[in-house]
């Protein structure tokens, strides 16, 4: 008979240690600090931050480097319409004064078209008098300043000039800074300045 009570007992003991056993467990989460509960929310909200920032920085510089290939693509545009109007702008020929003088202002704009109209007709009548006959060639080029829509190239020109006074060719080199506009799909020169 005193097995079945020992038995219990055994039993009850085995209880009252599991007992005391998940009574600990509570015990120490209990007595955890509680910056252990909330480091895991926090690691996720940094994690959360850090990656919103990068998708931003990442968008920013995106958005600078296409805004910069704009300007590169824009000055090798401006540049090569500079070289070309510069040869424009320095050939002459008195026998087609009316179609040199036309493609100069086509390509003009701003300031630079007024100038070149107003002194067109005096311009004309000198050069006609004199037999002039001018061929540039730009010999050498370099993009002083550069945005999306306005360009300056500075120009190396060499022009071979003869007239009647001057039958002998004679070479004038000269400098022009010549700012660029960007007028709807094209650009045009907008100033010329000899330097």
């Amino acid at each position: 008979m005193k097995q079945p009570v020992l038995e219990t007992e055994t039993s009850t003991e085995t209880t009252d240690s599991e007992s005391v056993a998940e009574d600990s467990i509570v015990h120490e989460q209990a007595a955890q600090p509680s910056w252990r509960r909330w480091v895991p929310r926090a690691a996720v909200g940094a994690i959360a931050v850090v990656g919103v920032s990068a998708s931003v920085v990442a968008g920013i510089l995106g958005w600078k480097m296409h805004d910069r290939d704009a300007v590169d693509v824009a000055a090798r545009q401006a540049a090569t319409t500079a070289q070309n109007y510069a040869i424009t702008l320095t050939s002459i020929d008195s026998q087609h004064i009316e179609q040199n003088f036309a493609a100069v202002l086509s390509g003009a704009t701003g300031e630079f078209k007024d100038t070149y109209t107003q002194s067109s007709n005096q311009l004309k009548t000198l050069l006609v008098q004199n037999n002039a006959v001018s061929k540039g060639k730009v010999v050498g080029s370099s993009i002083k300043s550069a945005t999306k829509d306005r360009v300056e190239v500075m120009l190396f020109v060499d022009q071979e000039v003869t007239n009647s006074v001057s039958p002998d060719p004679r070479i004038d080199r000269s400098r022009m800074v010549m700012t660029m506009e960007r007028v709807g799909d094209s650009w045009l020169a907008s100033k010329v300045e000899l330097v």
